[in-house]
Protein backbone atom coordinates (compact mmCIF):
# COMPACT_ATOMS: atom_id res chain seq x y z
CA UNK A 1 0.00 0.00 0.00
CA UNK A 2 2.62 2.53 0.63
CA UNK A 3 3.79 2.07 -2.85
CA UNK A 4 1.06 2.82 -4.00
CA UNK A 5 0.63 5.93 -2.20
CA UNK A 6 4.47 7.17 -3.23
CA UNK A 7 2.56 6.70 -6.86
CA UNK A 8 -0.34 8.73 -6.11
CA UNK A 9 1.58 11.56 -4.44
CA UNK A 10 3.81 11.68 -7.69
CA UNK A 11 1.01 11.59 -10.13
CA UNK A 12 -0.75 14.87 -8.08
CA UNK A 13 2.37 16.68 -7.32
CA UNK A 14 1.40 19.30 -9.93
CA UNK A 15 -1.22 20.85 -7.45
CA UNK A 16 -0.86 21.53 -3.55
CA UNK A 17 -4.18 21.15 -2.83
CA UNK A 18 -4.67 17.93 -4.02
CA UNK A 19 -1.39 16.76 -3.02
CA UNK A 20 -2.02 17.62 0.60
CA UNK A 21 -5.27 15.81 0.09
CA UNK A 22 -3.77 12.40 -0.75
CA UNK A 23 -1.02 12.87 2.19
CA UNK A 24 -3.53 13.01 4.79
CA UNK A 25 -5.54 9.73 3.24
CA UNK A 26 -2.56 8.12 3.51
CA UNK A 27 -2.82 8.11 7.23
CA UNK A 28 -6.24 6.28 7.26
CA UNK A 29 -4.79 3.34 5.69
CA UNK A 30 -1.14 2.70 6.22
CA UNK A 31 0.47 1.24 9.81
CA UNK A 32 2.79 3.88 11.73
CA UNK A 33 6.16 2.61 10.51
CA UNK A 34 4.46 2.96 7.06
CA UNK A 35 4.05 6.54 8.29
CA UNK A 36 7.63 7.12 9.36
CA UNK A 37 8.93 5.60 6.10
CA UNK A 38 6.13 7.76 3.61
CA UNK A 39 7.56 10.72 5.42
CA UNK A 40 11.16 10.29 5.20
CA UNK A 41 10.54 9.88 1.14
CA UNK A 42 8.19 13.14 1.26
CA UNK A 43 10.73 14.67 2.50
CA UNK A 44 13.42 13.19 0.61
CA UNK A 45 11.11 13.59 -2.56
CA UNK A 46 9.03 17.20 -2.10
CA UNK A 47 10.98 19.21 0.60
CA UNK A 48 11.58 21.98 -1.99
CA UNK A 49 8.66 22.38 -3.05
CA UNK A 50 5.94 21.17 0.13
CA UNK A 51 7.95 21.72 2.51
CA UNK A 52 5.13 23.79 4.49
CA UNK A 53 2.80 20.90 3.71
CA UNK A 54 4.68 18.43 4.96
CA UNK A 55 5.68 20.35 8.14
CA UNK A 56 1.81 21.00 8.63
CA UNK A 57 0.68 17.39 7.98
CA UNK A 58 3.48 15.28 9.57
CA UNK A 59 3.68 18.23 12.34
CA UNK A 60 0.15 16.89 13.16
CA UNK A 61 1.31 12.86 13.96
CA UNK A 62 4.31 13.97 15.46
CA UNK A 63 1.85 14.61 18.63
CA UNK A 64 -0.13 11.25 18.11
CA UNK A 65 2.70 8.80 17.87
Amino acid sequence: MLEYIKTILLKVSFDKMLFEKELKKAFKVLALEEIQDLKKWCYDKFSGVYLRILNKVFGKTQMVA
